[in-house]
């Protein structure tokens, strides 16, 4: 799992939480920190092989960020990574990003158990290999 503060939003403690939750339900994490852009989030992405990229966004810029990512994958020949994310992002733009292929928007006070069952049942490939 990756997972990546796009753009110049400075907060990163959720993202932080997560990628530990992660961590702790025996994923393996890799967090890329704060200011990444989306060609270097990709690259990240596709140099670790990674199964799902996680953005965390809280600047507003949610459309922008989650819009590029998605782009980058089709052009590199990897949709098939998996696209979610979290951060403050409005109720009726959830519909438009689960559109474009997000695949889960998590809000605030959402539970980690609750990220971590979502991509068990999302990815289940890795966790039939981990037997």
């Amino acid at each position: 799992m990756l997972i990546a503060k796009p753009g110049l939003d400075g907060h990163d403690r959720g993202a932080k939480v997560v990628a530990r939750a992660l961590r702790d339900a025996g994923m393996e994490v890799i967090y890329t920190g704060l200011r990444q852009t989306p060609e270097m989030i990709v690259s990240a992405a596709l140099q670790e092989d990674v199964d799902a990229i996680g953005l965390s966004v809280l600047s507003g810029a949610h459309m922008h960020y989650f819009g590029e990512v998605r782009r980058l994958l089709k052009e590199q020949g990897a949709d098939d990574i998996l696209l979610f994310g979290g951060g403050i992002i409005p109720d009726e733009d959830v519909p438009h990003l689960k559109a474009m292929g997000v695949a889960a928007v998590f809000g605030p006070g959402t539970s980690t158990q609750d990220i971590v069952e979502f991509l068990r049942q999302a990815t289940p490939q890795r966790w039939a290999a981990q037997g």
